[in-house]
């Protein structure tokens, strides 16, 4: 088989309209029409998300991608770990015939695996019923001790043939005749072929669990034509890559978290992407030079320059040659350089303290206003954001306000700081946006927002993605877990009813629930009520742990209309 191949049958190609779709998932999208889209799953992902403040799976983030993609279906699901070919319905039609496909198990599904252990035959079978146990799932198989006793769970049928070994491991196709969570993988164990890197059912150390969906067979729900999708595994590439393969679209976007701490196997490690060039940040100190795995990622990206920086809470106050990234390998870059992100450019500079330009973590959040998309039945403006006015409190280099005024939006970016609102001046220029269209307020957001309200300035969308902790002379000192309602409060009352409240924090100590609370609680308080919301956590390429959880938490809020 060859990777990606799909047959003649399948290629009936959907055009999108124009303005409809975003810039084209190449890597992530393996086929798609009016009524399936078929994916390669990578590992790492979640089918959908485990819970409603989980990171978001692949199916949650498709749907809220593209406004084509609003109405997906899942029709399978397979495992974090496990890689492959997923299948989804766009349309009624195919819903139903998929369904009636599955039940009759017309539909065809072939996995590769690998394993350290010799099989038992060129081919063979597995039999027994499956449910669920403490922490993972058991697999029974019918025999003679067990004759007499309660045998519950579902049964379920697998066929095994070997493909070839690969030195001291074997690579086995695998056929599930039913479809029961972790059916493969406890076959295989049963059978004595552990899945490499299957640590939940006795496979040997391997950096991923080796088991990809590498086939799928069905009829065609609008031409019932046989139509078949297959994709290669490759059980040596990083789990981390394949991921950022995914949901990154090259061109469009070249700055992006490279590698997330734990959950990508470096924990207190953070590497960066940033066009030409790649910033690792890490809690512990470098004295002297970087570790070897490091220097490897640098060689093996292609990158022109590595720098690191320490992961300090105390940075606050020091110059920016003290506080900005050290290079450690490659050539200097010198002033100011752009990066692309959802099709815009954004200027980075390497030399200007802690921060480099742009917090990579709130891409999809600006995609969505550049996109007047927030998710299904939630466009940011009825219509288009062409006739709306912005306000983008805390606004840095004015990220969210270049994506704002890219969908149309007249914006107002409001800062404490006048070097990083000239930053964003740039910003806007570098895409041909003329600044002076747009305007920039440099002061206290707190003092600026009471002073917006008492003039009736108010505004369609407000932004507020404040620090965790900040202060000023005009409302002293800020905390997030403190004092993110009274925030909301004052936004609120600039924001016109029927208008959307983006409110943001990174604040770890903050609990997703609290957030919310707060957030809503401040809206109520400034006479605004939440007509719908939709929350957000952080970016696939942000991924969670339970070493390092999730920190980013973002909610959107519509209030009703007069």
């Amino acid at each position: 088989m060859d990777s990606g191949k799909v047959s003649s049958e399948a290629r009936l190609e959907r055009t999108a309209a124009p303005g409809e779709s975003g810039p084209p998932l190449d890597r992530l999208i393996l086929f798609e029409d009016d009524h399936l889209l078929v994916i390669r799953k990578p590992a790492g992902l979640n089918t959908h998300s485990s819970g409603p403040f989980a990171g978001e799976g692949i199916y949650d983030w498709l749907r809220r991608r593209e406004p084509r993609w609003a109405d997906l279906a899942i029709m399978q699901r397979l495992d974090k770990e496990t890689s492959g070919v997923l299948l989804f319905s766009k349309s009624r039609r195919a819903n139903v015939s998929l369904a009636k496909q599955f039940t009759r198990r017309r539909i065809l599904k072939r996995y590769q695996l690998l394993t350290d252990r010799r099989p038992p035959a060129p081919e063979f079978k597995a039999e027994s019923r499956i449910r669920k146990g403490q922490g993972r799932f058991v697999s029974r198989t019918e025999s003679a001790e067990d004759a007499g006793e309660e045998n519950d769970g579902l049964p379920a049928e697998t066929r095994f043939r070997v493909l070839e070994q690969r030195g001291g491991c074997w690579c086995v196709e695998a056929e599930p005749l039913t479809g029961r969570t972790h059916q493969i993988r406890l076959h295989a164990a049963d059978c004595g072929i552990p899945i490499l890197g299957d640590s939940l059912y006795g496979g040997g150390n391997w950096h991923r669990l080796c088991l990809h969906a590498c086939f799928l067979g069905l009829r065609h729900p609008a031409s019932n034509a046989e139509i078949t999708f297959t994709d290669e595994p490759d059980f040596d590439a990083p789990t981390r890559r394949g991921l950022r393969e995914a949901v990154v679209v090259p061109g469009e976007t070249t700055a992006y978290r490279l590698i997330h701490g734990a959950a990508d196997g470096y924990p207190g490690w953070y590497v960066e992407r940033l066009g030409e060039l790649l910033i690792a940040s890490s809690v512990e100190e470098v004295a002297g030079d970087v570790p070897d795995w490091l220097v490897q990622l640098f060689r093996d990206s292609g990158a022109s320059s590595l720098y690191w920086r320490h992961l300090d809470r105390h940075i606050r106050g020091a110059a920016p040659a003290a506080a900005s990234p050290r290079l450690v390998r490659g050539r200097a870059v010198e002033g100011e350089f752009g990066v692309r992100e959802n099709g815009l450019t954004f200027l980075m500079n390497m030399g200007e303290g802690y921060s480099t330009g742009l917090f990579l973590d709130q891409r999809d959040n600006r995609r969505r206003l550049l996109a007047n998309w927030v998710g299904p039945g939630f466009p940011v403006a009825p219509d288009s954001l062409s006739q709306a006015t912005v306000l983008n409190v805390f606004a840095y280099t004015c990220g969210f306000s270049v994506a704002a005024a890219g969908a149309g939006a007249t914006t107002t970016s409001l800062d404490l700081s006048r070097k990083y609102l000239d930053w964003g001046r740039r910003n806007f220029a570098a895409n041909g946006m003329d600044p002076t269209r747009h305007d920039f307020i440099y002061g206290d957001a707190m003092d600026w927002l009471h002073r917006l309200a008492k003039k009736g300035r108010t505004f369609d969308v407000v932004i507020l993605d404040p620090p965790t902790f900040s202060q000023s002379k005009e409302s002293g000192v800020f905390r997030a877990e403190k004092d993110y309602a009274e925030l909301a409060t004052a936004a609120g009352r600039v924001l016109k009813p029927g208008g959307v409240l983006l409110a943001s924090t990174n604040s770890a100590r903050l609990e997703p629930e609290a957030f919310l609370t707060m957030a809503q609680t401040g809206l109520r308080a400034a006479g605004r009520e939440c007509h719908e919301r939709m929350f957000f956590p952080q970016p696939p390429d942000f991924p969670t742990h339970r070493d390092e959880p999730g920190y980013l938490k973002t909610v959107w809020m519509r209030t009703v209309r007069p």
